[in-house]
């Protein structure tokens, strides 16, 4: 008799049908991923999903697989970016009320999926903190333009957790936008005039400068020229409006339309640029966009902190109660417990080889030393022989200490964060019994979209170019020192709902880096466990678009090339090779055990091989 599926593999299996009735698409690939969710070359890619499978955690992933089953469903990519305006705003704006057309399609003929849809926004709200914003930051201006379309389409109000901040934008919105608005919601049905329509309130919204305006202006006169030719030069004249789209707008697009070519996006700028000729002007939709890279052809200004004042190094015990850490322990062990048994199975193969290398050896037959107790015998017929006597090797295995340093960000909540979770509990309990000392560390920032600098930075005349732009908090869950049973129940902060939120990686890894440096023992190990670039949106706002990139790259050339410290990294669903020497990309969280266990197995057995093979290592890599 076939046992029944588990609880959560059926849930899958129900999530991924309903996704693809909605989207009506019976070929449709739904897959649960920790990457970010969206359709990425005809796949939908969900969160995964807890074991235990709360109601709440439920009925959000739902909303998100309904969202994204309607945007296929309705959304037609072409016409969107034909009518796609220039400036990363008026484009986000854009992209967010398409988004908010498309789910209102849905929720008005499918009660449940508007309720799913509802659960959604409202757990983003919350993740993104917007029940902490109370006044107008520009910033957020396509988020409450998407929820006030939303409530203008369906008649649904926000989220209760996002209410505060609408109601901070709402004065601001005259009486000409909130017409606009009303009158978008009657045309729901017709893409193409709800795009017309939609460059109005951006117009209105006097977020579009006036030469993009012209610019759509002569746009629509040529289509309305061509509408009996249509569909035949619909290709060519969308590829050219998807080229001048910024990085930002051009995965948007992506996510929305299933088109997961960014090596095509990025050949089809180079052509862009080649032909705009040196004759013809470069307007806003036609700057550069920054290389892939992090090498961005303006940027002349070093990185730099506007103000430091606010940041925080701070215990994790400090940022919780004892009964709550308790409870979130437990909610950790809980959702791990299948998963534990597995990796404590590869902790304790490390463990073996470690100990292998720490094996104690001995110097036999010697004249003085420890009694040797096979040579009892001898000793008794003749107790003056000399050669009775042992002692004891010193031994090779250098003192160790590894640091974990464990990204905090928002995109790491649920299944990337408790996996890293226990896979660094299991770890630091692996490494202490074999004499080596551990490090927990977790980086992220204080608020979202910046907190107390950006507010300083606002008192000051917004002055230009003011580097890092939010308050770090760089959380020490096990200190090098302290033994592992004082910082179990630590490590479950990082499932409280709040500490993850955005991550500069350069100054987590700097920080991390410094600590190494202040130890004492003669081997230092630095694990990086991360799933994405360096984000803070407070400070990308006011600076060039790779500026964290590019400080991250540098503290990475650094630490590699001017320090002793051995550095890897582990990307979640994320490429961090490209930053990285030393570094693997795995797919699945769930891997994180055993790649943590497998990568330091290898270092270890790279000193094992001798000072000779370490140093043509070092050749290799510098070459």
């Amino acid at each position: 008799m076939a046992r029944p599926d588990p609880p959560i593999e059926v849930f899958r299996q129900l999530t991924g049908a309903a996704t693809r009735a909605i989207a009506k698409k019976p070929g449709l690939t739904v897959a649960f991923s920790p990457e970010p969710s969206g359709v990425h070359g005809g796949e939908v890619r969900l969160p995964v999903p807890s074991r235990d499978l709360p109601t709440r955690e439920v009925a959000a992933l739902r909303g998100i697989a309904d969202s994204l089953a309607l945007n296929i469903r309705h959304h037609d990519a072409k016409m969107h970016r034909r009518r796609l305006p220039a400036g990363t705003m008026a484009r986000a704006v854009f992209d967010a009320v398409e988004r908010a057309r498309c789910d209102a399609l849905g929720a008005k003929r499918m009660a449940g999926a508007r309720l799913n849809m509802a659960a959604a926004l409202e757990s983003r709200a919350r993740d993104e903190g917007f029940d902490q914003v109370t006044e107008r930051d520009d910033t957020l201006l396509a988020e409450v333009v998407s929820l006030l379309a939303r409530e203008a389409f369906t008649g649904d109000s926000p989220p209760p957790a996002a209410r505060r901040m609408v109601d901070a934008f709402r004065p601001w919105f005259d009486a000409t936008v909130m017409r606009d608005l009303q009158g978008l919601s009657k045309l729901i049905e017709d893409q193409d005039s709800f795009a017309r329509l939609v460059r109005q309130l951006i117009k209105d919204l006097h977020i579009e400068d006036p030469e993009d305006q012209n610019a759509g202006e002569d746009e629509q006169q040529q289509e309305t020229d061509d509408d009996s030719g249509k569909g035949q030069g619909d290709s060519e004249d969308g590829e050219d409006q998807s080229t001048s789209a910024d990085a930002a707008s051009m995965e948007t697009m992506e996510a929305e339309a299933g088109e997961d070519a960014e090596g095509e996006m990025e050949g089809a700028d180079a052509e862009m640029l080649a032909e705009q000729g040196e004759d013809e002007p470069a307007g806003p939709s036609r700057q550069p966009r920054p290389e892939w890279h992090g090498k961005n052809r303006d940027d002349k200004d070093a990185y730099k902190v506007f103000t430091g004042e606010f940041d925080e190094e701070v215990e994790a015990p400090d940022l919780c109660d004892a009964d709550e850490l308790t409870r979130l322990r437990q909610n950790l062990d809980q959702q791990l417990s299948h998963l534990q048994g597995v990796i404590a199975r590869l902790a304790n193969r490390l463990q073996r080889r470690l100990l292998a290398k720490q094996n104690r050896s001995w110097d036999f037959d010697l004249e003085e030393g420890l009694l040797d107790t096979a040579r009892l015998d001898r000793v008794v017929v003749n107790p003056l022989d000399p050669l009775s006597f042992k002692q004891e090797k010193d031994t090779e295995f250098r003192d160790t200490v590894v640091t974990l340093l464990i990204d905090n960000s928002g995109s790491m909540r649920g299944r990337p964060i408790s996996v890293a979770a226990m896979s660094a509990d299991i770890l630091a309990r692996t490494l202490e019994r074999c004499a080596v000392k551990v490090e927990i560390l977790g980086f992220t920032t204080r608020a979202w979209k910046g907190g107390q600098a950006r507010e300083k930075w606002l008192a000051a005349g917004k002055p230009s170019n003011p580097g890092r732009l939010n308050d770090l908090r760089h959380i020490i869950y096990k200190a090098a020192d302290s033994p592992w049973r004082r910082s179990r129940k630590n490590l479950g902060l990082m499932l409280r709902e709040g500490i993850l939120k955005e991550n500069i990686d350069g100054e987590a890894l700097l920080w991390a880096a410094n600590r190494l440096l202040a130890r004492t023992e003669q081997r230092r190990i630095l694990m990086v466990i991360s799933d994405g670039a360096p984000v803070d949106d407070s400070t990308l706002s006011v600076n060039p678009g790779n500026y964290l990139e590019k400080h991250l790259r540098e503290v990475i050339d650094y630490v590699e090339n001017n320090t002793a410290i051995e550095l890897l990294a582990i990307g979640i669903g994320h490429d961090v090779t490209r930053y990285y020497r030393r570094a693997v990309t795995i797919v699945d969280a769930e891997q994180l055990g055993g790649t943590m266990m497998e990568k330091l197995a290898e270092l270890f057995d790279e000193e094992d091989r001798g000072p000779r093979a370490s140093a043509a290592r070092r050749r290799a890599l510098v070459s």
